[in-house]
C-alpha cells in the first residue's frame, strides 16, 4: 500500500521534532551548568531559559499533534498536563484540562488538534475546558472571538483542498482526517463570546 500525504506529513513532523528536542535539552543542561558554576541567573539567562523551557513544551505539544501514532501508544495525565502548563505559560490562552488518567496518543492528538483550532478563533485570548468520556468536548470563551468559516467548514466531513490553507492553519485539514479514522467527525457550535467543539 502506497503512503498517504497525512501519513508522510506525519513521518515528516514527528521526524523534525524529535531531532529537534534534544539539541533544546543539550541547551536547557548548559544553562543549568553554567548556573551551577556560578554564573548566577541573571536577566539574559532567565529570559534563555524561559525561552528553553517554552520551546521544550511546543515540540512536545506539535509531537503529539503532528507526529505519528503508534498503535496502543498511551499518553501520561502528569505529562499532558505538564506540557499544556508550559505551551500556555505567559500567553494569552488558559487549557483547563480535566481527562483524568492515562489516555491513547490518538485521542490526546486530536484534543491537541482541536486546541490549535480554537486557538485561532480566540485572537484576544481566553479559556477552553477540555473534557472527555466517549468523545472530546471542548468549551471555549473569550471576551472577543472570530470564526473564519472558511476554516472551521472544513471540519464536516465532506474532504476539502489543502492547497490554499496556511500553514498556520493546517490543523483544520489534519483534524477531521485523523477523527475520521477513528469513525468520528468533528461538529462545532458557537456564539458571540463561546465556541463548543465535539470530537
Amino acid at each position: 500500500m502506497g503512503m498517504t500525504d497525512p501519513d508522510l506529513a506525519a513521518l515528516v513532523g514527528s521526524r523534525i521534532c524529535h531531532d529537534l528536542i534534544s539539541p533544546v535539552g543539550a541547551i536547557h543542561n548548559g544553562i543549568e551548568l553554567l548556573s551551577l558554576q556560578g554564573a548566577g541567573m541573571g536577566p539574559e539567562l532567565s529570559l534563555i531559559s524561559d525561552s528553553v523551557d517554552s520551546a521544550s513544551a511546543q515540540i512536545r505539544f506539535f509531537r503529539v499533534a503532528f507526529g505519528t501514532v503508534s498503535d496502543g501508544q498511551m499518553l501520561g495525565e502528569r505529562d499532558i498536563r505538564r506540557t499544556l502548563v508550559q505551551v500556555t505559560s505567559g500567553g494569552r490562552l488558559r487549557v483547563d484540562w480535566r481527562a483524568e488518567g492515562d489516555l491513547r496518543r490518538d485521542e490526546v492528538q486530536l484534543a491537541f488538534l482541536g486546541l490549535l483550532c480554537l486557538e485561532t478563533a480566540l485572537p484576544a485570548g481566553g479559556e477552553v475546558i477540555v473534557q472527555t468520556d466517549t468523545a472530546w468536548r471542548l468549551d471555549a470563551r473569550g471576551t472577543k472571538l472570530s470564526v473564519d468559516p472558511a476554516l472551521w467548514d472544513r471540519l464536516g466531513p465532506a474532504p476539502h483542498a489543502t492547497g490554499d490553507l496556511a500553514p498556520a492553519h493546517v490543523q483544520f485539514a489534519l483534524l477531521p482526517r485523523c477523527a475520521a479514522e477513528m469513525g468520528r467527525t468533528p461538529r462545532f457550535s458557537c456564539s458571540e463570546t463561546a465556541i463548543t467543539l465535539e470530537i
